[in-house]
């Protein structure tokens, strides 16, 4: 195909400000988030990409995992909610679908996974779907609390009414207290937490440069809950969420949710997004659609390389592992996740 290049985002000049000219652009196509996932899992970027004149006409960002343990396969992104391609109107995706399956081919990988881009796959069964859920930031605070549920509203009161307040920050030290959340929330769930990597990586490529923050819940000096959120244009995205189970009872997840929802619309952003959710998940799914959201579908496609098809896939997250993971230690649960968590992206 003419003009298609393979680039790694961090070294292409202007990539950033690039991928705003597309509706569909995240926080996940950016620089910052390649950088992030790249660093922390060893992942190699092959972005991609046609350009013409310095204008953008089509972006498929694509990582390579090597791994003996889940085998060598080619993702849109690891540890992505959702990747869509990016592709102006005037570029044929089979055809630049075709270069991708070919590149692929050659490096012997297993299969191909592209998160989203429903638009782009017509005629195709996709290989499994999640929820994906949003707020329209600008119609404005009032109407956005108008649209929760009664039950939400009533969490966010209760909240308030027992003394919690919310902190927002992109500070180490706030970093630092959502990794000690976040490792205990893991194991609460039967899952070994994120590499304490990801994390100092998340502060040196995101944080630092202002494009997340953190809100943490605090109750008498405690810090009870907290959540990241990821920041790219006039789009936001909240990525991770944790909390003290003891403090269960005073609803201070709800009030960080809500905080973090109006430092964002009166910070200029238009779209508020709550990621992606297993079909599995009603608990969660009905807690992002309590906040008034727009639900979608959200496609996952995986073309299996030695089949020359695309495939069904189960991705349900729970199951015997969850106990058993719930069970050990937190220190060696630790050293596990930093151990393995590379060979599942």
């Amino acid at each position: 195909m003419n003009n298609l290049e393979i680039i790694n985002p961090v070294d292409s000049s202007g990539w950033d400000e690039k991928i705003l000219n597309f509706s569909d652009y995240s926080f996940f196509h950016t620089s910052y988030w390649s950088q992030l996932v790249a660093d922390t899992y060893g992942y190699h970027p092959y972005y991609f990409i046609i350009q013409s004149h310095n204008s953008l006409n089509a972006a498929v960002p694509v990582m390579v995992v090597n791994s003996r343990l889940t085998g060598n396969r080619a993702v849109a992104l690891p540890f992505t909610d959702y990747c869509p391609p990016l592709i102006s109107d005037d570029i044929n995706f089979s055809n630049l679908q075709k270069e991708i399956l070919d590149f692929c081919k050659k490096r012997n990988l297993k299969y191909v996974e592209i998160r989203g881009g429903n638009k782009f796959f017509n005629g195709v069964q996709p290989s499994t779907f999640d929820y994906n859920h949003s707020l329209n930031l600008t119609i404005g605070e009032d109407e956005l609390h108008r649209n929760l549920s009664s039950n939400t509203k009533r969490n966010i009161k209760k909240s308030i009414r027992e003394g919690v307040s919310t902190e927002i920050s992109n500070s180490r030290e706030a970093l630092e207290e959502f990794y000690k959340m976040n490792c205990i929330t893991r194991k609460k769930h039967g899952l070994p937490p994120q590499p304490k990597s990801f994390f100092e990586n998340l502060f040196k490529y995101v944080l630092s440069s202002e494009k997340g923050f953190i809100a943490i819940g605090c109750y008498k000096d405690l810090s009870i809950a907290g959540a990241v959120y990821l920041l790219h244009g006039k789009k936001a995205v909240y990525k991770f969420g944790a909390s003290d189970m003891e403090y269960q009872h005073l609803r201070a997840n709800n009030l960080v949710m809500w905080e973090a929802i109006k430092y964002c619309a009166n910070n200029g952003f238009e779209d508020f997004c709550f990621g992606r959710t297993e079909p599995d998940n009603e608990g969660l799914r009905k807690f992002k659609l309590g906040w008034g959201t727009k639900e979608e579908v959200l496609n996952i496609y995986r073309y299996d390389l030695r089949k020359d098809d695309f495939i069904e896939i189960q991705t349900k997250t729970t199951g015997l592992h969850n106990k058993i993971f719930n069970c050990v230690p937190l220190p060696l649960l630790k050293v596990f996740g930093s151990l393995t968590y590379r060979h599942f992206g």
